[in-house]
């Protein structure tokens, strides 16, 4: 960028000026809209131009909504007065709390309300009885960590792995909080075997939107417990969540296996995820011409031999599966364990890798990722997702009408596309995220993770997306969004099916003026 021309940095600064005027603009206007906040909270609420572009956008890069203010809370406690600010008032305002701010499309965004920055709890040095990470329990009850909602993953893990050790079910990438995660779910290759992040929760301290701060848990206003988990932040904000630990493992042994064949790639990974003292972490990807093989994953020329032939093969399938050990001593009883499991598999023969890592290398894998595409400017970019849990008996069908016929035939995306199944044991069906209403043992969660780049229209990939919505819905498979994203109250009531009437009761008894995290629309739209 210094090496610009004059030129070309007058090009640039010109449309940048009028941008930034345009935008104080819109923030000044935003003061007038709402009498609640321009009496005390004005004198707390960050109203600049960087804190307000940042709460009006997401990772999504796909809606702006500018709010009138920004909280940066030292405390709990200030939290607690805004809501009860809002909620006392004759015209309240809606607030959204917004941890690292990955969602896709505007959930954790107020337009003219207040946006809360949940990082600000984390940033200033103080540590109160709600924030911060701190470890506790013993070997006879239990190890467990009471964590701030505004704390990263990363810095979890980071924490207790100097206690030996470690939660057990994860997201891809760490760098999410521990009050947004849970907001949905939580999910990831140790689903299986662990349930979500939120079948791993004890405890924890929510403000509702009456600006109450309660303890809640399975035993202790267990309503509202298990509406916040999976709830899309829709009955409170998660201040405290107290986290299941367990011994971490010393060392990750990693095997990717390459297939050709689809069935035999589903019907593998069912297997993995069925079997005691097997693998610790089962997930499937896609390689494709536009979606290739990953150096992170394997060396060069292993790389570059998968890469050609998915170019001959049009496309093949990644199972990724991990063991976890605790002792180096063990290490070739789990290599003979191992050996009679991987016999029973249908892969490709040859194809099959593996290498040794510490456990935070590879929970946190997606960060190199991440720090490399930054390096390219292909970080920071739209991103229309589309994630999916589709039921086990349409995931055939799925693969031949969106793998096969939509993503390599259009070529129109580069994803990564994940796909593996998930045990639905671990789920706990009070709790308020939806997933599919069948009664078979597993579900399958698809997700086509897509960037629009340089010279990609997101709005292409959006339709797309609206495609393979259509095409489930003509084939009549009765899949659930993951990050769900509607427009119509209709299509919320049935993306909750059966839970849609215990929702709207949780939501009149916990934010019955409709004051929190309006971004999702779910009570709110037409």
């Amino acid at each position: 960028m210094s090496n610009y021309s004059l030129v070309l940095h007058g090009f640039f600064v010109v449309p940048f000026i009028i941008n930034c005027l345009f935008f104080i603009t819109l923030v000044s206007s935003r003061l007038l809209l709402n009498p609640s906040l321009t009496t005390d909270n004005n004198n707390i609420l960050c109203k600049d131009t960087i804190c307000m572009k940042t709460a009006s956008s997401d990772y999504g890069k796909l809606v702006q909504d500018l709010p009138f203010g920004v909280l940066q809370p030292l405390l709990v406690s200030d939290i607690v007065r805004l809501v009860q600010t809002s909620y006392n008032s004759s015209s309240p305002f809606t607030i959204a709390a917004r941890g690292n701010g990955h969602s896709v499309r505007g959930q954790a965004m107020a337009k003219d309300g207040v946006v809360v920055d949940m990082s600000s709890l984390n940033s200033r040095g103080v540590v109160s009885e709600n924030t911060g990470i701190r470890v506790s329990g013993d070997s006879t009850l239990g190890f467990y960590a009471d964590v701030g909602g505004e704390q990263l993953w990363i810095d979890v893990l980071r924490t207790t792995l100097l206690h030996g050790l470690a939660p057990v079910s994860w997201t891809d990438y760490l760098y999410l909080t521990v009050g947004g995660t849970l907001s949905n779910a939580g999910i990831s290759g140790q689903s299986s075997f662990h349930g979500p992040q939120i079948s791993n929760v004890l405890e924890m301290d929510v403000i509702t939107g009456k600006g109450d701060l309660i303890t809640c848990s399975r035993d202790l206003n267990s309503d509202l417990f298990y509406a916040v988990l999976g709830g899309l932040g829709q009955f409170g904000i998660i201040t405290r969540a107290r986290i299941v630990l367990d011994k971490a493992p010393t060392r990750v042994k990693w095997f990717h296996i390459i297939y050709d064949d689809f069935a035999k790639f589903t019907k593998d990974q069912e297997y993995l995820i069925s079997i005691d003292d097997g693998f610790d972490y089962v997930e499937g990807s896609l390689i494709t011409k536009n979606s290739p093989a990953s150096t992170n994953s394997f060396t060069p020329d292993v790389a570059s031999t998968i890469n050609a032939l998915a170019s001959k093969n049009g496309i093949l399938y990644s199972l990724e599966a991990v063991k976890y050990y605790y002792n180096d001593e063990i290490i070739r009883t789990i290599d003979q364990d191992l050996e009679r499991i991987l016999k029973a598999l249908k892969f490709k023969s040859g194809l099959i890798f593996n290498k040794e890592a510490t456990l935070l290398e590879f929970l946190n894998r997606v960060r190199s990722e991440e720090v490399f595409l930054e390096t390219l400017a292909l970080w920071d970019v739209p991103h229309p997702w589309l994630n999916l849990f589709v039921p086990r008996s349409g995931i055939a069908d799925f693969n031949q009408a969106v793998f096969l016929n939509i993503i390599q035939n259009h070529s129109l995306s580069a994803g990564p596309f994940l796909v593996y199944p998930i045990n639905r044991k671990g789920w706990d069906d009070r709790m308020s995220v939806a997933i599919p209403e069948d009664d078979d043992d597993m579900f399958y969660t698809v997700g086509l993770l897509n960037s629009a780049g340089p010279g990609v229209d997101p709005a292409v990939i959006e339709e797309q997306n609206k495609n393979i919505l259509e095409f489930c819905k003509k084939a009549e498979i009765n899949i659930k969004q993951y990050l769900p994203h509607y427009t119509k109250k209709e299509e919320w009531m049935k993306h909750f099916g059966k839970k849609w009437n215990v929702l709207k009761e949780m939501k009149e008894k916990f934010d019955p003026k409709l004051i929190l995290s309006p971004g999702q629309k779910i009570f709110t739209s037409d």
